[in-house]
C-alpha cells in the first residue's frame, strides 16, 4: 500500500503506559515506512528521468508509418504528463521528508519537554520526601529528649525515695533495737531485784 502525505499526517500513534508519550518502537516502525516509500518515488523518479532522457535523445523505437500515425500524439502527449510525474514524486517525497522530519523534531521536544517536567517533579518530590524526614527526625528527637527528662526526673524521685525509706528503716530498726535493749535491762533489774528478796 503507498504511503501518502495523509497518511503521515493522519497517522496515530499509541500511548504508553507508565510513562508519556508514544511507543519509540511504533514511531520507529512508521519513519521506516516512510524511508521505504521515499526511497520507491525516488527509484521512480530516476527511472522516469532515465525514460525521458531516453524519449528526448530520440533512442526510443520509432512507431510504425501507417498505423502509428493517429497513435502518435499519445507519446508526444505523454511526455508533459512523465515530466510532471517525477517533479510531483520529488514535491511529494520533499513534503514527506519535511513532514517526517517536523514530526520528529516535535516528538523530541516534546520528550524534552517531558523529561524536563519528570525530573521536576522527581527533585520536587525528593525535596518534599527530604523535609518531611528532616521535620520527622526533628521531632523524634525532641520527644525521645523530653522523654528522657522524664525519666531522669523519675530516677531522681526513686533515688530520693530510697534515701528516706532507708533513713525511715534504719530510725524504726534503731528504736526497736533500743526498746530491745531497754525491755532487756528492765527484766534484768526485775529478776536481779526478785531474787534479793
Amino acid at each position: 500500500m503507498p504511503l501518502t502525505p495523509d497518511d503521515v499526517v493522519t497517522k496515530q500513534f499509541q500511548h504508553v503506559r507508565f510513562k508519556e508519550g508514544f511507543d519509540p518502537d511504533e514511531v520507529d516502525d512508521f519513519l521506516d515506512e516512510i524511508v521505504v516509500e521515499w526511497r520507491k518515488a525516488l527509484a521512480e523518479n530516476e527511472e522516469l528521468k532515465s525514460r525521458l532522457a531516453a524519449y528526448e535523445s530520440g533512442s526510443t523505437p520509432a512507431p510504425a508509418p501507417v498505423e502509428a500515425a493517429a497513435p502518435a500524439p499519445a507519446p508526444a502527449a505523454a511526455a508533459p504528463v512523465e515530466q510532471a510525474a517525477p517533479e510531483d514524486g520529488a514535491n511529494q517525497s520533499a513534503g514527506i521528508i519535511e513532514l517526517a522530519q517536523r514530526l520528529h523534531d516535535e516528538h523530541v521536544a516534546e520528550g524534552k519537554a517531558q523529561r524536563d517536567k519528570l525530573i521536576a517533579d522527581a527533585q520536587a518530590q525528593a525535596a518534599s520526601i527530604v523535609s518531611e524526614a528532616e521535620e520527622r527526625g526533628r521531632e523524634e528527637i525532641a520527644r525521645l529528649e523530653k522523654e528522657r527528662a522524664s525519666l531522669e526526673g523519675r530516677i531522681s524521685e526513686l533515688q530520693s525515695f530510697e534515701r528516706d525509706y532507708r533513713s525511715q528503716l534504719r530510725s524504726y530498726i534503731e528504736g526497736k533495737l533500743r526498746d530491745l535493749e531497754t525491755t532487756a535491762t528492765s527484766s534484768g533489774s526485775a529478776s536481779v531485784s526478785a531474787v534479793n528478796h
